[in-house]
């Protein structure tokens, strides 16, 4: 008998579960839909390669976010099970969702991305790293823990008052915190999906909150933020835009789907803020919603996405 099952893997422990299984969810109803045998699994990180083991899965799709589902972790015990997945392998999954290690990418590869330096947390005990931050960057800046998703552990910082508890904060995620210039401007964001060979970029969106900031709250909660699709900018700008992001999926080593989130700076200047080797798609996500505007239902997108990572039934 053919082997054809999908396993939809979702949840876990990181601060991005609730999330992820929303993203599973999604995704499992999508294919069921289609006629997929797909089955959802929660992650038990102690338990998982038994559990994957004995569901003897045809292929994986990842909708794992943060810890282990974009980290590399769960793609390299599939690689070493020998079991397909979706997505990105373990180098660019680990790469991006380590906000230093990706930056050292995009300046190494002449990528347009706001200055940064990586702090660790043992300075916090050498040195004035407030004082040293505001010297240094001025006001606002922005302070984010190095390998979380989903606007976890990110602070905008204004007043010089709030800079140390900010530091504080972020090092609580992560013993390392980039420190990052703050661009005023438009949020945007824009999906590449492909492989080595062939991408694509998908229309490009522009973000709107009712609070000001694409923060936690306004990702999840209906009706806090707005997707403006395509976003209104210029044909020239638009090619300029969408190439960056492809520029960046590959500089990365993605494949699958990827987001690029920006900044397009007030002087028209495009910055690459970050790239999410697995995006959200949930109802209110940024992948799905940019997919339609391109004539594709979510059910069909998912469908592409596991043809892209070679399941055929």
């Amino acid at each position: 008998m053919k082997k054809d099952k999908i396993v939809v893997i979702m949840g876990g422990t990181s601060t991005e579960a609730a999330i992820s299984r929303q993203t599973g969810t999604a995704i499992l109803s999508a294919l069921q839909s289609k006629g997929y045998p797909a089955v959802g699994m929660e992650l038990h990180p102690e338990t998982f390669a038994e559990e994957i083991k004995a569901a003897d899965p045809a292929i994986v799709f990842n909708a794992l976010h943060g810890k282990f589902g974009e980290d590399g972790v769960l793609q390299g015990t599939l690689d070493m099970l020998g079991i397909p997945y979706t997505g990105s392998g373990v180098l660019a999954a680990a790469v991006t969702m380590d906000k230093a290690a990706s930056k050292r990418v995009f300046v190494a590869e002449g990528i347009s991305t706001p200055r940064s330096h990586t702090y660790h947390a043992y300075e916090l005990a050498a040195r004035d790293l407030a004082a040293e931050i505001t010297r240094d960057f001025g006001l606002p800046v922005v302070v984010k823990a190095a390998s979380q998703g989903s606007s976890i552990g990110v602070y905008i910082v204004e007043q010089a008052a709030d800079l140390e508890q900010a530091l504080a904060d972020a090092f609580r995620y992560n013993d390392e915190v980039l420190v990052e210039q703050f661009i005023k401007g438009r949020e945007l964001t824009v999906a590449v999906w492909g492989d080595a060979e062939k991408k694509e970029a998908f229309p490009i969106i522009e973000i709107t909150t009712e609070s000001g900031r694409y923060d936690y709250e306004s990702k999840y909660t209906k009706g806090a933020s707005h997707h403006i699709i395509p976003a209104p900018v210029s044909e020239e700008k638009t090619r300029e835009i969408q190439a960056l992001a492809v520029k960046t999926f590959t500089a990365c080593g993605c494949r699958g789907v990827a987001r690029v989130d920006m900044m397009l700076g007030e002087d028209g200047t495009p910055y690459v803020i970050e790239v999410n080797s697995v995006p959200g798609m949930t109802e209110l996500s940024l992948v799905p919603d940019a997919g339609r505007a391109m004539g594709i239902e979510f059910p069909e997108l998912c469908e592409r996405i596991l043809a892209m990572a070679g399941y055929r039934r």
